[in-house]
């Protein structure tokens, strides 16, 4: 039999194991109380010291108390609402057994006549079943037992009462004190669906017989329709409220018309004043929208009207036959006898008449009794109100968000609602139209910054598109107003509506913003929300409560407040369909003025609402109020006086000894820290030694370096746990009375927050040009991000056109890395290094430290990150700690395995974690939400080990909280130690299958971006990391401490699992060629292209695969190799070199990257097959060592009779190979003219396995063109056609160094400068000797003038230089030409068309013509070649210089510069970036500076005759107004540049020595 049938204590141990199922109890422990035999009554006798010795965890054993305990309760209250009669009893305890037929009542006189039959048997046949399919699942089971609800008071005329549907009134009563009324209930379903006599002589029927019952008895009373009794009415619950159809109220109020005939005519009038008219309550459903009601009639006999009199009555029936209403023949006498009105007997009148007087007496004495007043006594409601509002805690904190929903606010009522300001409100949830004019919302701006919403742009905003981190993210900074019904004053079209018109059309509008709240933007316990009722309470914000009980899960977190009861009445009448009344009390402060609670709660402030201040540059302090603060919301900013308005007196010592030891623990220092030490209420905080670097380097940007730039950078690398980010605070704190300062949020975007910081630096400063420097701290930085953000800020300082002394801004960047020395080494003179090394002075300041800890009784244990700092992070030291503390841990439990899942993460995905809800939801806590548990705390569920290891961080802006191992090291041990000797690939396929942590809704973007890190992200230098890495750590990992299946096992799993995500199939491709698998390679290539077919990295890792492909094939080659073999590896190299093609072209159309992998993949494969073709056997080298064959049948019609059919498929294909690879050479080479790419080219001896394409690419296009030029060389075809010659002529350039812009300016990077310039001289001789009458091709042009103007850098007086007039008259065809040119052709027009003081002694406008086209042509190719990139990304490098010479001579490229500048790589690149190079003779001697002008910050400079916009290098350092300027003059593929911009103080004087 089902467990679900049967009382618990008749349940075998089969039923407890099946009840245990459905709980959610863990599998094992159902199997151990099996085993224990458990029973049902051993069931109710279980408690906690039974449940510990089967070795349950405190966890499960919670939930199975409670469920146990819940079970129990309904049951008790089963039995408890069941009815009097053992039919009722029975069909409670068996809902499911059918009913006996309903048996007829005692007396005939009972009746109501034929009708009465007839309506009994048509509710029990057709209205059950009606009814029964409707609320089927109310009688289902024994676990779902109806709720009780309270009946109307008595005489109650308030109309904003309500019954709720399906609800149960206690049973029907009698006699009780005669003031309090008894009940009777009538279902009357079918009788409400009958005509109006009908309807009327039924409905009088049973109000009369009633009302003479009560009468007689002296009792007041109510009978309801619309009620059930479960007597007559089979499927339904005894008292059950069903309510009716009211068709016409008047039928009900016009039927009592029949007290005239039904009752004597002297007690007619009587009878009429005890019997009230019909009150109509309505019934709610949250199902339903039908309007169904409960009818009553209230009977109040009061002694002073039926004194000495009885009272018989006629009872009215219909007659079917005669369709008419007649009364019964007989008058009768009714009584209440138990709770049903009966006749009295005949042989009992006597004896029941002589008993009135008595009757009379009680009821003048009970009429007496109730007249007392009794003085009710007050609840303590300020108590009440601190423990709903604090979450049971004595004052607030700002671990509580609210969410505020209110109506109407009276003008009165706003001087009382001081409160709201020093709430953290999340958003406001606002029923008043016109809450912006003169309500609620025009008082709070006052005082905060806030964004308005619409319902439906609030819960449309998720569908914006951004990324995870910043969907929600404005909404933690600003209080979001959300505008439930319209607003009065906005001119659009959003005006108010009525209650079924909002319903109809708004109503899943504030569904879906709830759902997102709950859901995705703030986590369960981290908020409240309060109602606040200040007027007359409608439907929709009844509406709201409802929305926020269903997705909260009770009202655990819901606090209501309303000063007028009778707004709450209503309120709570209509909020009862989703939960109890007795409920909504619990949660609700009544009665209680305004302006008592505004008083109250700020007394429950933890802060006192004193402003906070700012220094300003005369050295006095401005206020900054709430209002400006969150205008800036993507700053946090420190005053002057951070934290003095904590009100220390409420912190306990206890308090302030967690905020200490938090920090020592390893969470992220805070404010409060510092101020603790400065009120010595906590110990020092250590100051290391590169905290006094860093203030160092900060004195001396402060000072001012000669060099005015308007945006300083101070950066600190760190090792993870180190202090790195402590010293950048303490920096901070020291500074905050003489600088502004503020943290970066870094998840807005580059553009905000250099609006926000550029108003933080103004605010409140009368003179803008002396405002005080502004220290900006951005921790964790993208690159990207940061070049950014510099360059937003310099270019808004620029707009300012006024200069300053001392920067603006001072970025001061503190990032983790694992090689902060060797990031400081490359830039000394602004970056301090943070390691886990301690000096002497250090190591003994950290000892001391740690004994006075000790001393305060704190555990080594929980200040372990500071424990093990001391120790200088020493990996046996972090073993042996880590072992110790993990002996004798449950390596079966649920917290070990969480334990080791955060720790996979952990150690290899830098800055990921674990939000709180995926912690709750793994260990099964999630279903706490009653609310005793209020005062939950995630830390009491986990083992005593895990709480040493886990720290609990909460998200500085948003206070959502998450779990992450203390530190890395410590995550690698317990990897190492907790796994035993499962590999880690099991461990992350073990986590890829526990639903429970990727259905968790909340927070789940960021838990899948950690999961996709794990396998994807790669190390890479540049971020710190200590080496780059081809694949992910851990993917790394597994392929060398297991093998490289496992790891292919585990990508493949988390593809299957994470959507199918098309870079997991990328990475299964590369780890596939990589070990050489190529066909599965090619399969998982082809994966990810199914999934993005235009993505360019896609397009080129299948290119990779055919290449490595081909590399494999030919290395393997043997000499048995066959003509399909050959044939085949060909196949696969022309595959390769297609794939690469359609990977440049998917990049051409990508706006956000700039990927050129695609050319050097199809260069690469294109060489290498190049090689491979010359060692096939038709194509034998020839005894001259050339390979004519080969470079005769790529360049020509030729094909060798042995392969000209084998070989069909590839001949046209094979013919195109040259053209091919000298596109994508060219594009290249073209590519980097635009930049500074040989960042390396003096860095050889660090031997660093890099690929050089990406390291140096001149080199490697200069050896890759050799390549290439070496196989199309050949004697025999120099004297055949002219094509063929040219193209010869070509390859011998390109075979000697040149052919490219980029092969031709690398000569002048070549330390012998003689050896470049006879390699330049012998170049030149390849070309005709007389190229104006001898015309080259277009790109053979532009490499002839540059290999002339590169000659002349290098050997100024060789013979073969041409006069400049010449190279101008060559060039002149790159403008008047109606092609297409490369951005080379016009970057030479620059260079020669510059004014020249021997040539261009006569203005001429015409040259101008030639600059002015060539200038705005490169500028339109840079535009288009830079698409949307980062700026770091788009740095140009400028080539030349305009020396002091004239003709070639004035040309100094950017090298000979570098040779005038001493010291390293490094402290040169510095030198260049502070603009020192700029101080050095030996260059101001060689480099003209030229006279230019400003206007409007914009920098122009004169040509031959009219004037040029010129770029500034630093757009910073041109001066504001109009003025006259010097500049060194820089040529680039983005145009002119102008470098070291000084204001021309005296003209003539500067114009000489520019001579």
């Amino acid at each position: 039999m089902d467990y679900r049938t049967l009382p618990v204590n008749k349940w075998d141990e089969n039923h407890v194991q099946h009840w245990l199922e459905s709980t959610g109890i863990k599998k094992e422990y159902v199997e151990k109380l099996y085993a224990e035999e458990v029973t049902g009554p051993a069931l109710m006798e279980l408690d906690d010291s039974f449940l510990k010795g089967i070795g349950m965890k405190g966890g499960q054993i919670h939930m199975l108390i409670r469920k146990r305990n819940e079970l129990l309760q309904l049951q008790q209250r089963a039995k408890h609402s069941s009815s009097k009669t053992s039919d009722r009893t029975d069909a409670q305890i068996d809902p499911v057994k059918p009913r006996n037929s309903p048996t007829q009542k005692a007396s005939s006189g009972d009746s109501c006549g034929p009708v009465d039959k007839t309506r009994r048997d048509n509710t029990a046949a057709t209205s059950g079943k009606k009814q029964k399919r409707s609320s089927k699942s109310q009688l289902e089971s024994t676990d779902e037992v109806l709720e009780l609800s309270n009946c109307r008071p008595f005489r109650s005329q308030n109309t904003d009462f309500k019954y709720v549907k399906d609800r149960v009134l206690a049973p029907e009563s009698g006699v009780n004190g005669l003031i309090t009324p008894c009940h009777e209930y009538k279902s009357f379903a079918t009788a409400a669906e009958l005509n109006k006599n009908q309807l009327q002589s039924k409905f009088a029927c049973e109000v009369i017989r009633f009302a003479s019952a009560c009468m007689n008895i002296r009792t007041n009373g109510t009978i309801h329709f619309g009620v059930m009794d479960s007597v007559e009415d089979t499927g339904w619950k005894h008292g059950q409220i069903s309510g009716i159809k009211v068709k016409e109220r008047e039928y009900y109020i016009d039927a009592l018309d029949y007290i005239e005939k039904c009752f004597c005519e002297n007690v007619q009038e009587i009878a009429r004043k005890c019997i009230h008219p019909p009150v109509f309550v309505e019934v709610i459903s949250k199902d339903s929208q039908e309007q169904r009601f409960v009818v009553e009639v209230d009977i109040e006999p009061t002694s002073s009207l039926v004194k000495n009199r009885f009272f018989e009555v006629y009872l009215p029936k219909y007659n079917e036959g005669s369709q008419k209403v007649t009364l019964t023949k007989d008058r009768a006498l009714y009584q209440r006898l138990g709770a049903k009105s009966e006749p009295v007997k005949h042989n009992d009148l006597a004896t029941f008449i002589q008993g009135l007087q008595d009757r009379d007496a009680q009821r003048e004495k009970a009429e007496l009794s109730c007249t007392e007043v009794y003085t009710e006594i007050p609840q303590n409601l300020g108590r009440k109100l601190s423990i709903l509002l604090n979450d049971g805690k004595s004052y607030m904190d700002d671990s509580l968000r609210y969410i505020l929903v209110t109506n109407r606010c009276e003008k009165d009522d706003l001087n009382y609602i001081s409160f709201l300001m020093h709430l953290n409100i999340f958003c406001v949830f606002d029923f008043d139209e016109d809450s912006n004019v003169s309500g609620l919302y025009s008082k709070y701006k006052e005082h905060h910054a806030t964004r308005s919403y619409f319902l439906q742009d609030f819960s449309n905003e998720s569908k914006t598109g951004n990324p995870p981190s910043q969907k929600h993210l404005c909404l933690f900074d600003q209080t979001s107003w959300i505008f439930c019904n319209g607003r009065s004053d906005f001119l659009g079209d959003e005006k108010p509506c009525d209650e079924n018109t909002w319903i109809r059309t708004k109503k899943k509008y504030l569904k879906k913003a709830i759902t997102r709240i709950c859901d995705e933007i703030l986590p369960k316990r981290s908020f409240i929300v309060l109602f606040l009722l200040l007027s007359p309470v409608q439907k929709p914000l009844v509406d709201t409560f409802q929305e926020f009980y269903t997705e909260m899960n009770g009202t655990e977190y819901i606090v209501c407040i309303a000063e007028s009861r009778e707004n709450y009445g209503k309120w709570a009448n209509l909020a009862q369909a989703s939960c109890s009344i007795e409920t909504l009390e619990q949660c609700s402060i009544v009665g209680m003025k305004l302006s008592h609670i505004d008083a109250t709660i700020q007394t429950m402030l933890p802060s006192t609402a004193q402003p906070r201040h700012l220094p300003v540059s005369t050295r006095g302090l401005c206020t900054l109020p709430s209002l400006e603060e969150e205008k800036l919301f993507s700053l946090e900013i420190l005053c002057v006086d951070q934290c003095d308005d904590i009100k220390l007196d409420l912190l306990t010592e206890r308090e302030i000894q967690e905020i200490e030891q938090n920090f020592y623990r390893g969470r992220k220092i805070i404010w409060e820290n510092f101020w603790l030490t400065d009120k010595r209420c906590c110990g020092e905080i250590i100051e290391r030694e590169a905290c006094k670097d860093a203030s160092k380097l900060l004195d001396d940007i402060l000072r001012g370096s000669g060099l005015n730039y308007s945006v300083a950078k101070l950066k600190i690398f760190h090792h993870p746990g180190s202090g790195g980010s402590t010293i950048a605070r303490q920096v901070l704190w020291k500074r905050r009375k003489d600088l502004r300062c503020a943290v970066i949020k870094s998840s807005y975007s580059p553009a905000t927050v250099c609006e926000h910081a550029l108003a933080f630096r103004d605010y409140e400063e009368k003179e803008i040009s002396h405002c005080l420097p502004v220290l900006l701290l951005i921790e964790d930085y993208d690159e990207d991000y940061l070049e950014e953000l510099r360059n937003e800020l310099m270019d808004a300082v620029a707009t300012r056109k006024i200069n300053s002394p001392r920067p603006y801004f001072i970025l001061m960047c503190c990032r983790r890395s694992n090689d902060p020395e060797r990031l400081c080494k490359a830039s000394p003179l602004d970056t301090v290094a943070v390691t886990h090394k301690l000096t002497d002075s250090e190591k003994s300041l950290f000892r001391t430290k740690l004994e006075k800890l000790k001393q305060k009784d704190v555990k080594p244990e929980f200040i372990l990150t500071f424990v093990l700092m001391c120790e200088e992070f020493n990996e046996t030291y972090v073993r042996d700690f880590v072992g110790h503390i993990l002996q004798d841990i449950d390596r079966s439990s649920r917290d070990t395995c969480l334990m080791r899942y955060v720790a996979l993460l952990n150690f290899y995905v830098p800055n990921s974690y674990f939000s709180l809800s995926h912690c709750e939801a793994f260990l099964g806590l999630g279903v706490y939400t009653e609310r005793k548990s209020r005062a939950y705390d995630f830390k009491s569920h986990l083992s005593e080990q895990a709480r040493m290891i886990f720290i609990e961080l909460r998200e500085s802006t948003t206070y959502i909280s998450s779990v992450q191992i203390i530190h890395c090291l410590v995550a690698k041990e317990i990897l190492h130690q907790l796994s035993g000797n499962e590999p880690q690939s099991q461990l992350a396929m073990t986590l890829l299958q526990e639903k429970t942590l990727f259905e968790n809704r909340f927070g789940q973007e960021e838990f899948i971006k950690f999961i996709r890190d794990l396998f994807i992200r790669r190390d890479k230098r540049s971020r710190g990391d200590n080496t780059d890495t081809l694949f992910s750590p851990f993917i790394e990992h597994v392929c060398k401490a297991e093998d490289c299946e496992k790891a292919i096992a585990v990508l493949k799993a988390a593809y299957e699992l994470i959507g199918k995500d098309p870079f997991f199939a990328q990475q299964l491709a590369r780890l596939h060629y990589n070990n050489e698998k190529f066909k599965d390679a090619e399969y998982w290539a082809g994966v990810a292209k199914f999934h993005l077919p235009n993505d360019s990295y896609i397009l080129d890792t299948e290119g990779q695969v055919y290449r490595k492909w081909f590399s494999f094939t030919v290395d393997k080659m043997t000499q048995e190799d066959t003509p399909e073999s050959i044939i085949q590896k060909i196949e696969i190299a022309l595959k390769a070199m297609k794939c690469f093609r359609a990977a440049q072209q998917a990049a051409k159309a990508e706006r956000d990257s700039m990927n050129n992998a695609g050319y050097f993949g199809e260069v690469e494969v294109g060489c290498r097959l190049l090689r491979f073709l010359s060692t096939v056997h038709v194509f034998r080298r020839s005894p001259e060592g050339e390979y004519s064959e080969l470079v005769k049948y790529l360049i020509t019609d030729y094909i060798p009779k042995d392969i000209e059919k084998t070989w069909g498929r590839l001949h046209s294909r094979l013919k195109g190979l040259r053209q091919n690879l000298y596109n994508a050479l060219e594009w290249i080479s073209e590519d980097l003219s635009y930049f500074q790419t040989d960042k390396n080219h003096e860095k050889e001896e660090e031997k660093d396995v890099k690929e050089e394409q990406i390291y140096n690419p001149r080199k490697w296009l200069k050896r890759q063109s050799e390549v290439y030029a070496k196989f199309f060389i050949s004697t025999s075809l120099t004297e055949s056609s002219v094509p063929e010659s040219q193209l010869i002529r070509r390859m011998n350039i390109y075979k000697s160094g040149g052919g490219s812009i980029t092969n031709i300016l690398s000569f002048l990077t070549d330390k012998k400068e003689n050896r470049s310039a006879e390699k330049l001289e012998k170049i030149l001789s390849f070309y005709t000797e007389n190229p104006l009458r001898d015309r080259l091709e277009d790109n053979d042009l532009i490499n002839y003038i540059l290999c002339h103007i590169t000659l002349a850098c290098l050997a100024p007086g060789s013979a073969k230089l041409l006069p400049v007039q010449t190279l101008r008259e060559l060039s002149v065809r790159f403008f008047k030409g109606k092609r297409l040119f490369p951005a080379s052709a016009h970057f030479l027009l620059t260079l020669l068309y510059w004014p020249d003081e021997a040539l261009d002694k006569e203005p001429n406008a015409d040259k101008d013509e030639i600059l002015n086209s060539a200038l705005q042509t490169l500028k339109r190719f840079y535009d288009i070649k830079m698409k949307d990139v980062p700026t770091r990304k788009k740095r140009i490098y400028t080539h030349f210089f305009l020396g002091k010479g004239y003709g070639l001579g004035k040309i100094v490229h950017k090298t000979k510069i570098d040779k005038l500048i001493s010291g390293s790589l490094d402290e040169r690149r510095m030198k260049w970036l502070h603009g020192t190079v700029w101080n050095i003779a030996r260059i101001r001697d060689i480099l003209k500076r030229v006279s230019g002008w400003t206007k409007d910050r914009n920098l122009f400079i004169r040509g031959h005759v009219k004037e040029f916009p010129i770029l500034p290098l630093h757009r910073d350092s041109v001066p504001p107004g109009n003025e006259n300027v010097t500049f060194y003059l820089g040529f680039s593929f983005n145009g002119l540049v102008a470098f070291n911009i000084e204001v021309e103080n005296n003209p003539t004087v500067s114009r000489i020595q520019g001579i």
